[in-house]
């Protein structure tokens, strides 16, 4: 025990003790074979008490259970049989069981977009076989259907959405695709083309959020005292620079390509952030939060009036058991 655990005799000793009066462990002392043995239960074999899983290792393994546990029956059936099994498996050998980890942890999502199985799996086979894919796309930024032809090269899931990277041969260009968009795909007898995974990662990860790119411009966003309690033990960006200035507020750069995505989660902060530059992210900011203020002022002249303390349906809610807990619109009056 000493050479296996690399450890003293005294540190081996208190192991076997620690074994024996606080886990439980029936060990017991062959004094003619000089050592220890686990002696049989009742159970069979006597195994450790179950350890938890660290935060990343339980996130991936309750996703992959759930996911396998939901994923339509297909091809892959068989495969996965085995998958689902192993996983299910180490889930149990922690105490309580995958049943009680279930009950207790919950992973909840959000926005989901349904994607069509069949171009799921067409976009998935060309991907892996490395040919290239005709598809008619429906872009929602200008609302227009276009046909294209691209070499897929990753599959991206990014905030429980799915999107394909591709090399676009129309446009001479990395595009990102949203799966749940395509209106019809099929594969093509042509070799798709291979981009450098450098290329992709940068493509991928040098700007912010789903819209890739090379970076541009870096916002600068300054955050009050009470919001940067948050903002400040977030990651908005892998190369993110951030610092507290002197009178408590807290500010954020991050680097972007397309200001879409970046203006929409600097708006779900209200009041608490400002954008200090550039400028034409700031007045893209100002003009969005200035339109939905206006959209408000709009609706004063036709909302219903509600009696205080009377029920009313605006504003999202959240149910838990069997009570309903009202959730207010941020800056509501």
């Amino acid at each position: 025990m000493q050479d296996e655990l690399e450890c003293s005799r005294s540190t081996a000793a208190r192991t076997i003790e620690h074994m024996r009066d606080h886990l439980g462990a029936p060990i017991d002392y062959d004094r003619a074979r000089n050592g220890y043995f686990l002696r049989p239960t009742d159970n069979g074999p006597w195994e450790l008490p179950g350890l938890w899983f660290n935060a990343s290792e339980l996130h991936a393994l309750l996703a992959a259970h759930e996911l396998l546990a939901n994923v339509q029956p297909g091809l892959f059936d068989e495969a996965l049989a085995p998958l689902k099994g192993r996983i299910e498996k180490l889930l149990q050998s922690r105490r309580g069981g995958s049943r009680e980890i279930g009950r207790r942890v919950r992973l909840l999502r959000m926005a989901t977009r349904r994607v069509e199985p069949e171009h799921f799996r067409t976009v998935a086979d060309a991907l892996v076989t490395r040919r290239r894919l005709r598809l008619v796309y429906h872009g929602r930024g200008r609302d227009e259907v276009t046909e294209r032809e691209v070499s897929p090269q990753r599959l991206v899931h990014y905030r429980d959405n799915w999107y394909l990277d591709a090399w676009d041969h129309g446009k001479r260009a990395l595009r990102s695709f949203a799966v749940e968009r395509i209106r019809t795909v099929r594969k093509l007898d042509r070799a798709a083309r291979d981009i450098a995974d450098a290329r992709l990662d940068a493509h991928q990860s040098a700007a912010y959020g789903i819209f890739g790119g090379r970076p541009r411009r870096v916002a600068v966003l300054r955050f009050t005292p009470e919001r940067a309690r948050w903002v400040a033990e977030e990651i908005w960006h892998p190369e993110q620079r951030a610092g507290w200035l002197n009178d408590g507020y807290y500010e954020l750069r991050v680097p972007y390509a397309d200001p879409r995505e970046l203006i929409l989660d600097i708006s779900r902060y209200g009041a608490d952030v400002e954008v200090v530059g550039p400028a034409s992210l700031r007045r893209a900011v100002y003009h969005h939060l200035l339109a939905a203020a206006k959209q408000y002022e709009r609706s004063k002249k036709t909302a219903p009036k509600h009696r205080l303390g009377a029920k009313s349906s605006v504003g999202p809610s959240r149910r838990t058991g069997a009570q309903r807990e009202s959730v207010p619109a941020v800056g509501s009056p």
